[in-house]
């Protein structure tokens, strides 16, 4: 009877003991072995990567700005959407939060769009060592036109503050000054607070007592091609004086005057 044949051996044996062995690369002699990738674990950056006491707050904090910017969005569709339900409910709850800062404008859609330069320019009594003075007439729109001209960025609050504010305070006052509604008032708290930053830009040489606002408003001239005559001299809407009051003075319910820069006057 034949015996099975046993395991192979020699040189056969080797190459069939070489075939089963798994492959190792060698790293030739001379050559570090190159570094092993870092393990990567679960989870990302963003949210996922803060503690969960952070991620609640940060949750918390969008959470919160969207309602906020949910509800602006839904009060200034409110003010300048026709006058509805709701608008006549809640007409003063949307008037307070779009008045003064969030006023829209839509002139520049306008079939007949503003052909004037309006300029608002103040005068202030000052008590000074030598006792009342009156400044000369500080045109303030030339100051935001200055700070416009040349600037590639330019500040939104030089282009539109003042003119805004001033659109705001003729909005709601008849031709003799009057205010023809409850936004008049607010409308002038406006005008005297907006003045009262721009003073403290200048050097007075004393303390500014009363103050006296007006606009000069000078018709565009035709052009060179037209016939048309247009009268291009200014003309003038001048306020009564203002007495200043503390509250009249931005960032501050003392008599002291603070730049628009942030910097104490010395």
């Amino acid at each position: 009877m034949d015996e099975p044949p046993g395991p192979l051996s020699g040189e056969s044996g080797a190459a069939l003991d070489d075939r089963q062995a798994p492959a190792v690369a060698e790293t030739p002699p001379g050559e570090s072995s190159p570094p092993e990738e870092p393990v990567r674990r679960p989870g990302g950056g963003g949210m996922a990567g803060l503690s969960l006491p952070y991620q609640v707050a940060a949750a918390i904090a969008l959470a919160v700005m969207g309602v906020l910017a949910c509800g602006h969005i839904a009060m200034i569709f409110l003010h300048v959407a026709p006058s509805n339900t709701l608008t006549k409910q809640h007409g003063a709850v949307v008037d307070d939060w779009v008045y003064p800062e969030f006023e829209q404008n839509w002139k520049l859609f306008a079939p007949n769009p503003l052909q004037q330069n309006i300029a608002v320019q103040v005068r202030a009594e000052v008590a000074g060592d030598s006792g009342y003075s009156t400044t000369r007439w500080i045109d303030l729109s030339r100051e935001d036109g200055e700070a416009i001209h040349g600037n590639v960025l330019p500040s939104h609050v030089d282009q539109n503050e003042l003119r805004r504010a001033w659109d705001f305070f003729t909005g709601s006052h008849d031709n003799e000054n009057r205010s023809n509604g409850l936004r008049g008032d607010l409308s002038e708290r406006y005008i005297r607070r907006i003045v009262m930053l721009r003073l403290a830009d200048h050097d007075l040489a004393g303390r500014v007592e009363r103050i006296q606002v007006r606009s000069s408003v000078r018709s565009l001239g035709a052009p060179s091609w037209s016939d048309e005559k247009i009268n291009t001299d200014p003309e003038y809407r001048v306020l009564p004086w203002w007495t200043v009051k503390p509250a009249d003075l931005p960032g501050t319910h003392t008599t002291e005057q603070t730049p628009r820069d942030g910097r104490a006057q010395k």
